[in-house]
């Protein structure tokens, strides 16, 4: 059996080498020194895209030559980076905490205890009141039910009155 002469092709490999290492080394050349002057989320920020730089470029060069990039772990690799790219940024823009509300039934019952002389506005104080009263019980139940929903508990059905006997 005759073994093919591989010898071209590991020159060629290392020439190819080469010439990464010299395209890569201004961004990797200082990337120790530069991101120790940086603070913390900075310097995340530069590993993950030194990182993402460097398997973008190696997953390109397998699709450019017509391996299936999708199936190569390469293609995992830049999900993951992707994932922190992802994390960094909920670090940076956390999502908007709820802005504060109004609550009208405590409003209503201020107004409606300073202008307890008008029976008119009275009236329709309570009435709103009563309105918000029903909003927030629905709200709650609503709650209720969707907490229960994963763990039903019997419930005893409401009596008036001590029936005990």
């Amino acid at each position: 059996m005759d073994v093919p002469d591989i010898t071209p092709s590991l020159e060629k490999l290392n020439v190819d080498l080469d010439q990464l290492e010299a395209a890569l080394k201004p961004v990797l050349g200082d990337v120790g020194d530069v991101s120790s002057k940086l603070p913390l989320l900075d310097k995340a920020k530069l590993y993950v895209m030194v990182t993402y730089a460097i398997e973008s470029i190696l997953f390109s060069s397998l699709r450019l030559n017509g391996v299936d990039a999708k199936e190569h772990a390469i293609f995992t690799e830049l999900t993951r980076v992707r994932q922190y790219f992802e994390k960094i940024q909920n670090i940076e823009n956390p999502p908007q905490e709820r802005e504060q509300t109004v609550n009208k039934e405590a409003a209503a019952r201020f107004i409606r205890a300073d202008l307890a002389d008008d029976e008119a506005i009275k009236q329709k104080l309570t009435e709103l009141i009563a309105k918000e009263k029903a909003k927030a019980e629905a709200k709650e139940e609503k709650k209720r039910a969707a907490d229960s929903s994963s763990e039903p508990i019997a419930k005893r059905p409401k009596t008036k009155g001590n029936k005990k006997k």
